[in-house]
């Protein structure tokens, strides 16, 4: 529980009054987000609260650009007059409506999708429905979330200077991670990108373009036949096993942003931007970006590294040494 509340709500913090809710809706010209919710809930409903309204970033965009508002869907007096206004069956599953101050759907509601990626597009395609700009960090984690549930595919490449290919690959759209290591003697960076958004022949294209693709390995007949054709039969070998170096991420490594906790593909984006000498911050939500100006402001704190960490767990990690 968060605080002392239900492990259904997760780590948002709720209005439970839709009265309260409209009000600040008006006030903060804000879409108000709203969850009907079992609590105490099922395996479902429990879920929901632990993987979705849980993580850092759904919960910073929750907050931030929505009034959020919890109306218990197994409960009597108000509870029950709200479920009733918007004809919500009652003791179900977690449903989520983006309603405006007039309580009227700004996007269809969300019912039978328990997954992170559900509520974030639900929440870019409300805010675009009002006209109103998707944060950089929202939109990056869409991507991150679309590629892990549509399966991500992996690459191999090795190079004069994995910390160099990192910086390098790691910027380029449809990447989503990337970890820098050794194999066959060589070092490589070892790529996860989602093939809907960057075929592994653009992806070879442009890492050979970098150079960042001196040699291949891959155990993928496809990748083979691709990369022969590219670099030449000698330039591609067979992948073993894979050794991460002892820096991961260099530049991200080397700089206070190493404290911060993001996601895979911030990581992978702010190692790129810092390798090329330029400010991270866009990529950052403002909640991590207060972090990195907390962190800069006290040195002294002994700070723990973030990177490759869960992202829920690094942040109580350092919220612990705030405190």
């Amino acid at each position: 529980a968060f605080d002392g509340q239900p492990v259904e709500l997760g780590k948002i913090n709720w209005h439970r009054s839709l009265d309260k809710g409209v009000q600040l809706a008006e006030q903060g010209q804000k879409p108000i987000f709203l969850l009907f919710q079992e609590v105490p809930g099922c395996h479902t409903c429990q879920h929901y609260g632990r993987e979705v309204l849980s993580h850092p970033l759904i919960v910073e965009a929750i907050e931030s650009l929505f009034v959020p508002v919890a109306i218990f869907n197994n409960k009597g007096g108000v509870d029950k007059e709200v479920l009733r206004y918007f004809r919500e069956p009652a003791w179900n599953n977690p449903v989520v409506r983006i309603v405006n101050a007039q309580k009227e759907n700004i996007v269809p509601r969300l019912s039978g999708n328990y997954t992170p990626l559900g509520v974030v597009q639900l929440m870019k395609r409300a805010l675009k429905g009002q006209f109103q700009d998707v944060p950089l960090y929202l939109q990056l984690l869409e991507a991150e979330l679309a590629a892990e549930a549509k399966g991500t595919k992996k690459a191999v490449f090795s190079m004069y200077c994995f910390w160099t290919g990192e910086k390098e690959i790691g910027g380029l759209e449809g990447v989503v991670e990337t970890q820098a290591g050794f194999m066959n003697g060589r070092e490589v960076v070892e790529v996860s990108y989602d093939p809907s958004q960057i075929s592994y022949e653009a992806l070879l294209e442009q890492a050979h373009k970098s150079r960042c693709a001196d040699e291949v390995f891959t155990n993928d007949p496809q990748q083979k036949a691709q990369s022969q054709k590219k670099l030449g039969k000698k330039a591609v070998g067979q992948q073993s096993a894979f050794r991460p170096d002892g820096q991961p991420k260099y530049y991200l490594y080397n700089s206070v942003y190493r404290h911060v906790p993001m996601t895979q593909l911030q990581a992978a984006r702010v190692n790129s931007l810092l390798g090329r000498r330029q400010l991270p911050e866009q990529v950052l939500s403002p909640r991590q970006q207060a972090l990195v100006e907390y962190i800069r402001a006290h040195p002294t704190h002994q700070w723990p590294i973030a990177i490759n960490q869960d992202f829920v767990r690094a942040l109580e990690k350092v919220e612990h040494q705030k405190s």
